[in-house]
């Protein structure tokens, strides 16, 4: 059962030097106790997606498609329905936690509003249940009394974790949850995402531009380049066996420790991503990349099938048609 479905979502930013096209036609579907992983470099698109999903962008850009959420279109929700709906029905976890919680409020405040605001709870109950909620993140009920300053870097992360949880959701959103945090605590706040995404039976969209670390949460993996998902499926399959030279490339730029090749010879991809208001023709990777051929500039190749459950946007896939192909608009 689909806890999500997006169909064609596109994002547009208006901005004083003309409309920035961030997203351009996703589809991504997450079921019922799955992790989707969504990797790709900066500016590719991933958390603009995260933001609609939620209706957090600003007023003014423009949103198209659909984002089914357990069976309702959350961009053509009312703003009542849409308040309802966040935390309670998807919630998300930000990036910098210190940036997302009040400085001036104890964590256990924080943490009670939303249980209060849809009405689970009254105040001595949402006590209760802040209570609950940090030792199953990890931390002492007393630490409620804490203000944010108190908190390390990764304890800050474990609240944000309880209060994207506090009401309960069928889908949580984790973005860069763990970009901010040093290797060691990392490993901690995804090894308590996991856990706490199994025993829930939550359905998670993680992003992050780590292959390394969407690989080992995730079930499935999509990769994003411009705007656009160029490679799905199994997130084991994807890593190790890649069908699209630009999740080779990011597969490639995570070295194996220890492994005299990569000291010897390290990996990476050279240029950058395009600019979203200058996408150029064809398939939107060719400037980068190493396997690029004539085609490749004026044919904009749709997900073709690269294997069991695996898609892939690129005419090197075995089976596809480059005669047949949709060119740029």
């Amino acid at each position: 059962m689909s806890v999500l479905e997006v169909k064609d979502l596109s994002v547009t930013y208006k901005t004083m030097a003309g409309d920035v096209p961030a997203v351009r036609g996703v589809d991504l579907r997450i079921d019922k106790g799955e992790v989707l992983g969504l990797a790709g470099e900066s500016g590719c698109g991933k958390s603009t997606i995260a933001g609609a999903l939620l209706r957090l962008h600003p007023s003014g850009t423009k949103i198209e498609g659909t984002a089914m959420l357990d069976g309702e279109d959350v961009l053509t929700m009312s703003p009542g329905r849409l308040r309802a709906v966040r935390w309670f029905g998807a919630s998300i976890v930000f990036q910098g936690a210190m940036h997302a919680m009040n400085p001036v409020k104890r964590i256990g405040e924080q943490l009670a509003e939303p249980i209060i605001v849809h009405k689970q709870a009254d105040e001595k109950q949402a006590k209760v249940r802040v209570g609950a909620l940090l030792e199953q993140v990890g931390l002492p009920a007393r630490r409620m009394e804490d203000y944010p300053h108190e908190l390390s870097g990764g304890q800050k992360q474990r609240v944000m974790i309880a209060m994207a949880l506090a009401c309960g959701p069928s889908l949580v959103i984790a973005d860069e949850p763990t970009t901010a945090l040093d290797v060691m605590v990392q490993a901690q706040v995804l090894k308590l995402l996991k856990e706490l995404q199994n025993d829930l039976g939550l359905a998670m969209l993680f992003i992050t531009h780590d292959l390394s670390v969407l690989v080992e949460v995730s079930d499935r993996l999509a990769i994003m380049y411009a705007g656009k998902i160029i490679e799905e499926g199994p997130a084991t399959s994807v890593f190790e066996d890649p069908q699209h030279p630009y999740t080779k490339a990011l597969a490639a730029a995570f070295p194996a420790i220890g492994d005299e090749r990569f000291r010897r010879a390290p990996s990476g991809l050279g240029g950058d991503p395009p600019d979203p208001m200058a996408i150029p023709s064809g398939c939107s990777f060719h400037p980068r990349c190493p396997s690029a051929f004539d085609d490749c500039s004026s044919v904009n190749p749709p997900l073709f099938v690269a294997g069991e459950g695996r898609r892939a946007a690129c005419l090197l896939v075995e089976g596809a048609h480059a005669g047949a192909k949709e060119t740029t608009a």
